[in-house]
């Protein structure tokens, strides 16, 4: 086999390679998006219950 060949060969291989690489990008990305989407959700919920909970103590 030729060096050409083999070169050939080693980047075709790669493809799947390629795609694993790119699910994990795209999964990170989605991990990061709901990470700040409930660190967003929290601190509003936490200012819900205070609310709640002031307006129980003022009954």
């Amino acid at each position: 086999m030729s060096l050409h060949q083999r070169v050939r060969l080693l980047f075709r291989r790669g493809e799947s390679g390629q795609s694993m690489v790119e699910y994990a990008l795209v999964t990170a990305l989605i991990a990061v998006v709901a990470l700040v989407a409930v660190q967003t959700l929290g601190e509003g919920i936490v200012g819900v219950f205070e609310n709640i909970t002031g307006a129980i103590g003022g009954i």
